[in-house]
């Protein structure tokens, strides 16, 4: 980028993301969206950090009243009280003796171009932000197409040369929409693609500066427009360490060679009730005991459930919670974008310096990011946050549930293997009529691990492993068979 480019804050941080820095001083920005994408919105952020910022600021408007604009306003709890406003609508009364804020005789404007008032008002209040709110307004009034490129094109280069940012909203597929996506200088684009996949912004286009490609996340809370960019991995300044995290059972540490390297991605598969939250809130728990800082986001759970459950097999998860040494955060998978629930993950990640985190589990993870039916979405996206996370020498836990209560026909029930350093593999087997639990080991790309998987129980203890299953095989179809003259285990 041009280090001679003077930018500008949005007052919305993720939006600056994207912007690479923010809007550059004195340049005309096109904001497009249906109605409802937030684009109004979006634009008096804009205007009230002018307004924070002691800049004097023009809110050229042409659909809402004032009044009606700054109770919207204000109802998001964004003020825009100090902020000048010129109605343009077809039916509005122009600066009328009862607004304060007079800067076009409300005579003139019968015989005169509009765009030339707006000239006018401008080089009489002088503003450094100019929201036009709709720029089809404009458009309206010139005869012809070619008049109104003319227009913009002048009054591009007059704002330019005075220093002075404007955003102009519009609906696109509108007349005129190439036209003036060509003679911006950025264009936003606001879209609400539908319930399953929520808000989106992009931003086609930022001349002489560059953007972050690609849609991201866009939420309309209750207090403000909030943007989410996608992840994108990057490295990072934390030193790899090859140390390994254990789970405080000695047996299944063995079973995994030692435990779980820092900076690798484990997945624990298995069907529902065989215990993989347990196994993984083993690592947690013993990495919050040991002072190092773990994350938990569940997907499946509430924090009550877990908490009580956790605590049940005698892990201390209140305790360590209010030590600071874990944090749980129990997410409404049903209204975060993929990009906020990444966010919100490397937020807990560098604020807390977190070693290590679990996500629980990849189902619920996949309604959340509002991932599409053949995991594409799903994959794209869970590989960007591990990739994240392994570069930051987080070690990461996703929890998996298949839908199979016996055998292994695939490792994963997502097919997202291929993201994983480790596969730890949990299962049922019905031995003469007994129903047990096995846990074993499928992948693991750093050391050695056990080939033959281990018997275990989930007790007030925590995970109790035993030792390798021997004398029998057919383990992974979930039916084995004693081999000749082997006996049943004491397990």
């Amino acid at each position: 980028m041009d280090s001679s480019f003077n930018q500008l804050s949005s007052g919305i941080p993720g939006l600056d993301s994207l912007l690479e820095g923010g809007f550059v001083r004195g340049r005309l920005y096109l904001v497009l969206g249906e109605p409802g994408t937030g684009k109004t919105l979006l634009g008096t952020e804009f205007l009230s950090e002018g307004l924070a910022d002691d800049e004097t600021v023009l809110f050229i408007h042409g659909e809402e009243s004032v009044g009606d604009l700054r109770a919207n306003a204000a109802e998001l709890g964004i003020d825009i009280e100090g902020a000048e406003f010129l109605d343009i609508g077809p039916e509005s009364d122009f600066f009328t003796s009862a607004q304060s804020y007079d800067v076009v005789d409300p005579a003139d404007l019968e015989d005169r171009n509009l765009i030339s008032d707006i000239r006018e008002s401008i080089e009489t209040l002088d503003p450094s932000r100019v929201l036009i709110d709709p720029i089809t307004q404009f458009q309206y009034l010139e005869p012809t197409e070619y008049q109104f490129r003319r227009r913009i094109i002048s009054f591009a280069r007059f704002l330019k040369n005075r220093g002075t940012t404007v955003l102009a909203t519009k609906t696109p597929r509108q007349q005129m929409d190439t036209q003036l996506r060509s003679l911006s200088d950025g264009v936003i684009a606001l879209e609400y693609e539908d319930e399953k996949a929520g808000r989106r912004i992009s931003v086609p286009k930022h001349r002489g500066v560059g953007q972050r490609d690609g849609k991201h996340g866009l939420e309309i809370r209750g207090d403000s427009l909030r943007i989410y960019p996608s992840l994108r991995p990057e490295n990072h300044a934390r030193r790899f360490e090859p140390d390994q995290f254990e789970s405080g059972s000695s047996a299944f540490d063995s079973l995994l060679g030692g435990g779980l390297e820092r900076g690798t991605v484990t997945i624990v598969s298995g069907p529902t009730g065989v215990g993989k939250t347990t196994a993984a809130t083993a690592f947690l728990s013993t990495a919050a005991a040991n002072g190092q800082t773990a994350i938990a986001c569940l997907f499946e759970e509430s924090l009550e459930m877990f908490t009580q459950r956790s605590e049940t097999f005698g892990y201390p998860i209140t305790d360590q919670r209010e030590s600071g040494s874990l944090y749980v955060d129990a997410v409404d998978s049903l209204s975060n974008s993929p990009e906020e629930f990444a966010h919100r993950v490397r937020t807990h990640v560098e604020e807390n310096d977190a070693e290590m985190v679990v996500i629980d589990g990849i189902a619920g993870y996949n309604t959340a990011i509002k991932g599409d039916e053949n995991g594409v979405g799903l994959r794209r996206r869970l590989q960007a946050l591990t990739q994240y996370l392994t570069n930051m020498n987080v070690s990461v836990i996703l929890i998996d549930q298949r839908n199979d209560v016996m055998g292994l026909p695939q490792a994963t029930s997502e097919n997202v293997s291929y993201i994983a350093d480790n596969i730890i593999f949990q299962n049922y087997i019905e031995l003469e009529g007994d129903l047990q639990r096995i846990v074993g080991v499928l992948k693991k790309r750093l050391g050695g691990f056990e080939t033959v998987p281990r018997r275990y129980r989930i007790t007030g203890d925590g995970l109790e492993v035993g030792e390798p299953v021997t004398g029998i095989h057919g383990v992974f179809e979930g039916i084995p068979q004693r081999t000749d003259g082997a006996t049943r285990s004491s397990e």
